[in-house]
């Protein structure tokens, strides 16, 4: 995965920065694996908008992914690399050998016609889930359970990856891509490698229309605002604002909003860098 500048023949594209996309090979997903994706534009169920910034953005269908990979000991085949416009990451469609076809988060390095397995049994390849219990040491993992059977819940965008250092009793310690060293349960399946298109962190759009194509509309700070509608509002010429704070008055900036009781506060060793 690379990405391209292109040649500013016009403003949108002079800092436009885009992926090569040399990876993909459909274009087409597989239909069985589709289904239709309803856009709220920000509004709840009476219609009254409840997000503002949202709404518009190109019409997209949802591509199910399987993050469970249950399929333990059949062994499957990359039939493609695909694009999916409801995530960073690329795809990658599977064909097992019972005739079963799946979607998967695609992992750095999988390539068209590569086989991958899932289970206690399948070999710490590239692309290949197994539980925590039976990953070596040290590997590069992504796509983590966070209770057996769940489904994959974290490292799932483009270019991430956690790191397997150690186990301890029952449980896994993982190096999460925050920072934050937390435990898993050894039974909870991971899948090896990390997920591809890293160079995602590096594509700049060059104009706002891309970001309207995205479903996001422009967005107003509370610094131009008047008093009457912001905290931060008001002031002669530029006024910084004061402490960053919410339309409704919290604060915005380092006030910490985790539960002080959590329940997985437990798993936790070491907090996430700021």
């Amino acid at each position: 995965m690379a990405v391209r500048k292109l040649k500013p023949t016009t403003p949108g594209q002079r800092h436009k920065v885009i992926g090569t996309f040399e990876e993909i090979t459909a274009s087409v997903p597989e239909k069985s694996l589709v289904v239709g994706k309803k856009s709220s534009g920000g509004r709840n169920n009476t219609g009254k908008m409840t997000m503002r910034y949202l709404g518009g953005g190109h019409k997209r269908s949802y591509r199910l992914i399987d993050f469970k990979r249950t399929k333990d000991g059949v062994p499957a085949t990359v039939k493609s690399i695909e694009y999916d416009p409801n995530r960073s990451a690329r795809i990658a469609l599977l064909y097992y050998a019972d005739g079963a076809k799946t979607y998967i988060i695609a992992p750095q390095g999988l390539v068209v016609g590569q086989t991958v397995m899932s289970g206690a049994e399948a070999a710490p390849e590239v692309g290949n889930a197994l539980p925590l219990a039976n990953i070596p040491i040290g590997t590069v993992i992504h796509n983590i359970e966070l209770r057996p059977g769940q489904g994959a819940k974290m490292v799932r965008s483009a270019g991430g990856f956690a790191q397997l250092t150690s186990r301890e009793g029952t449980y896994a310690i993982i190096k999460m891509p925050s920072g934050e060293t937390r435990k898993i349960l050894l039974a909870c399946k991971a899948t090896v490698g990390s997920v591809g298109n890293s160079d995602h962190g590096l594509e700049k759009s060059g104009k706002a229309g891309r970001s309207r194509w995205l479903g996001r509309r422009p967005h107003n700070r509370g610094v131009v605002m008047n008093p009457v509608d912001h905290p931060m509002g008001g002031g002669e010429g530029r006024a910084s604002g004061g402490h960053p704070r919410s339309r409704k008055g919290l604060y915005a900036k380092g006030l910490k909003t985790r539960a002080p009781k959590k329940h997985s506060s437990k798993y936790i060793i070491e907090r996430r860098k700021k």
